[in-house]
């Protein structure tokens, strides 16, 4: 039952959104809270007591310390209660709860593959559904998110593609993750058809990311590139593999290659170091730095971003955008909580690293593969904008540090996988 629910969860995850713009009126954010809620209790009644020892793996308790240090934000008295209770959400309680859930839900290879599945196919989705933005129009639910959001998604007359997604920055860096886990995946030791496939998908998504008009979503691409180059053991590979990230970076940064294409135009500006907008985002954080100096616990989850705005207005951080998730996190933990949120992350991708270094199974290692480097992308990204926060991006990286931890269920798992 849990695992029904568990897949429900990650299509809804992908899909809340556009059901927020189209309806409306809908607590569509809670009903995922109710979903955890019902998996969790759905897990103490079928679960059996060896199930619980799976717990007893370092993502599990490093999760908690993060958890426990959001809870004790709640006695920061920069913050009110509203905006703590709302934020420590996305921030801690739904990675614990889904790592929880999923480390005692999915054991089989089967389980992964379809897992691969469903977020491939509804990421592919999505990029119809931006094509379709893009080239026929808007619903009225997403025109009205446009004219709300103008400043933003409308850049010289140009629309960034938002697609189901919160906004086009999620968008374009869950595209970008997912196309390049189905291009990895595509690599594997599998039937013609398959690869071919997974092989359209991945490009399908790339272009979803160009779209997007994203330029951090760049990052990621490279950055996994990179873990999953390095992962794979091959250091022909990671020469040659090397060589073209850094000619393709050099072809955006040295030359004026496809700048009579808008997207690959917007996505060289990612490596300008004179952009305007860049250069604000430095301004701002030079601010923060200024006003953070006798705040090194923060000042409080929920005192900046959408939650700031909405319930703590009168809060100077509320008036400032955080644009990045690490001066967010900096902004409502503090230097101290930063640092412990960042050594969690690091060690949850170190480790997945290792477990994936030494796995001989050559199919399950190229999926495990894309997913750790796809995780890391992610991270990277995160710096540059708000991403491994929001949904479907982080229920996606959330599952795949399950599944990476859960590598030797797999490898002992009778259940025969769906993508060999």
């Amino acid at each position: 039952m849990q695992r029904f629910l568990f897949y429900f969860l990650i299509a809804y995850c992908f899909l809340f959104f556009i059901i927020s713009r189209e309806i409306g009126g809908l607590p569509v954010g809670l009903f995922i809270d109710c979903v955890l809620v019902v998996i969790f209790i759905c897990t103490l009644i079928t679960s059996k007591k060896e199930n619980w020892e799976r717990l007893h793996t370092g993502i599990f308790y490093a999760l908690l310390i993060w958890l426990g240090v959001s809870l004790l934000e709640g006695f920061n008295p920069g913050t009110s209660l509203a905006g703590w209770i709302n934020e420590i959400r996305s921030t801690a309680v739904y990675p614990f709860m889904i790592v929880m859930l999923g480390l005692l839900t999915f054991k089989s290879e089967r389980e992964l593959d379809i897992f691969i599945i469903l977020i491939i196919g509804l990421s592919t989705l999505a990029t119809i559904n931006g094509f379709k933005q893009l080239h026929f129009g808007l619903s009225k639910g997403e025109q009205v998110f446009l004219e709300e959001n103008a400043s933003t998604h409308l850049l010289w007359g140009r629309l960034r593609v938002f697609s189901f997604y919160s906004d086009a920055g999620q968008f374009g860096a869950s595209q970008a993750h997912i196309g390049l886990m189905a291009l990895m995946f595509a690599l594997a030791p599998i039937k013609t058809w398959k690869r071919i496939l997974l092989g359209l998908c991945g490009f399908i998504n790339i272009y979803g990311m160009l779209i997007s008009g994203t330029r951090g979503a760049l990052f990621a691409i490279v950055i996994g590139c990179l873990v999953a180059i390095i992962l794979s053991k091959n250091f022909k590979a990671l020469f040659v593999g090397g060589m073209l990230v850094l000619g393709l970076l050099a072809i955006l940064k040295f030359t004026h290659l496809g700048d009579s294409n808008y997207q690959i135009y917007r996505l060289r500006s990612a490596l300008n170091p004179e952009d305007a907008s860049l250069n604000v985002r430095f301004i701002n954080q030079q601010n923060i730095k200024a006003y953070m100096a006798d705040l090194p616990f923060g000042a409080g989850p929920g005192v900046t971003g959408y939650y700031g705005k909405l319930y703590n207005a009168d809060k100077y951080l509320s008036t400032v955008p955080p644009d990045s998730y690490f001066v967010k996190v900096w902004m409502m933990y503090g230097v101290v909580g930063l640092t412990i949120w960042f050594s969690v992350m690091m060690y949850i991708i170190g480790s997945c690293c290792g477990m994936v270094w030494n796995i001989e199974n050559k199919i399950l290692k190229t999926k495990l593969i894309a997913l750790t480097a796809g995780a890391a992308g992610i991270l990277f990204c995160s710096y540059g904008n708000e991403v491994i926060n929001l949904m479907p991006t982080s229920i996606v990286v959330y599952l795949s540090w399950v599944f990476v931890h859960q590598h030797k269920l797999m490898e002992k798992a009778v259940a025969r996988p769906i993508l060999i």
